[in-house]
């Protein structure tokens, strides 16, 4: 039976975690908890589900070795951004301006613009630690950044602010231009999620440029909409050392209206044309990137395949059950073939909601990964 930790002792630890946290816990002690969840359960270890590899050439020739996953992998980001649109350059050096100071329990809150776009500046909120640095950092994008940092009565979405006071730098934002379903996307020809990875990357940018912040320890999660914008972010910018998706719908699924990447601020936008919301139906059909994405047999497993050989956790919900292991044995898989175990995990709740036992996992990931393993 695939060990677990009971519900009880989760909420124990999330009761007392920001004090056992002050007192430090061993790297042993941090992956002891969460070493449960890289082990896929019996029922679908071995299982790939219809998914294509993405051990395979598009010619179908097949990857064998780490040097031939370097050209599949180029391969990969080569297809994706011929139909969602190329990025343009990142900045190297994003500008940070800092428009109020504020001081909160152990560290520092800073209501900031952040250069997320040659000449686009947008609004977020930079919380450092007390303490000399260099930090670990994480990004958390949001619909907008007050969610994240627990200024507002959202629950269990603040993991800006949860992971300042457990010693991480972390870099909140929201939607380009404010509204999500309409993103400015600086006059640029790109799908909206593609957008919103590049402006995540250049978020990293941000946070690596500062003295505050180990270049090297940076990571990014986010929930549903964000867990969709930091899974995009993470596995199209490779210099990300970790990531946490929370129930973002891993794969394409055009049953659940929560799974929604052919909306046109997803994945979805066509300048001739205008769809309704909702899901896909003969009347209301799919369009921009996601048709052609679809058409072509190409499914969020070759995005995730992108990570390796860096962790990413899947914090699931009711849109990421437990079968979607059968999805994520394909980048075990490509972890394997260069080399590395427990690279992928996944979490399991019933709700989209996230729970604190959820979020207590991903802050030990974070803190295992980015903090512990230097």
């Amino acid at each position: 039976m695939r060990m677990r930790l009971s519900r009880q002792i989760l909420s124990l630890m999330v009761v007392t975690c920001f004090h056992s946290c002050a007192r430090g816990e061993t790297p042993a002690e941090t992956w002891e908890n969460i070493s449960p969840y890289f082990s896929v359960p019996k029922e679908y270890a071995g299982k790939f589900g219809p998914y294509r590899s993405p051990l395979i050439f598009d010619d179908n020739t097949p990857v064998k070795t780490p040097l031939d996953w370097r050209r599949r992998r180029m391969e990969i980001l080569a297809d994706w951004n011929r139909e969602m649109g190329a990025w343009p350059p990142l900045i190297d050096q994003p500008k940070v301006e800092y428009l109020q100071t504020t001081r909160r329990e152990n560290f520092t809150q800073h209501k900031v613009l952040v250069e997320i776009s040659p000449s686009q500046m947008d609004g977020g909120y930079l919380l450092i630690p007390d303490g000399a640095g260099p930090f670990p950092a994480v990004v958390v994008p949001f619909y907008e950044p007050q969610t994240s940092t627990g200024q507002n009565k959202q629950p269990l979405r603040d993991f800006g602010y949860q992971l300042a006071r457990r010693g991480f730098v972390t870099l909140s934002i929201g939607s380009p231009g404010g509204d999500a379903r309409k993103p400015d996307l600086n006059s640029l020809e790109i799908q909206p999620l593609s957008y919103l990875a590049y402006v995540g990357a250049n978020c990293y940018n941000a946070l690596a440029a500062l003295p505050q912040v180990d270049p090297k320890r940076i990571g990014i999660v986010g929930h549903s909409y964000g867990g969709k914008w930091a899974m995009f972010a993470s596995c199209f910018y490779e210099k990300f050392a970790a990531a946490a998706w929370s129930d973002p719908g891993i794969v394409w699924d055009n049953t659940r209206g929560n799974i929604n990447y052919w909306e046109p601020w997803y994945l979805g936008l066509d300048a001739r044309l205008t769809r309704k919301p909702g899901l896909i139906t003969a009347d209301n059909p799919a369009t921009g990137a996601y048709k052609s994405l679809v058409e072509a047999g190409r499914d969020l497993q070759e995005i995730h395949a992108l990570m390796a050989p860096r962790p990413f956790l899947v914090s699931g919900g009711s849109e990421d059950a437990a079968a979607r292991w059968v999805v994520l044995n394909h980048a075990i898989a490509v972890n394997k073939l260069l080399g590395y175990d427990n690279r992928v995990a996944m979490t399991n709740r019933p709700a989209h909601q996230p729970t604190a036992e959820s979020n207590e996992v991903i802050y030990r990931f974070f803190e295992y990964f980015l903090k512990d393993l230097k």
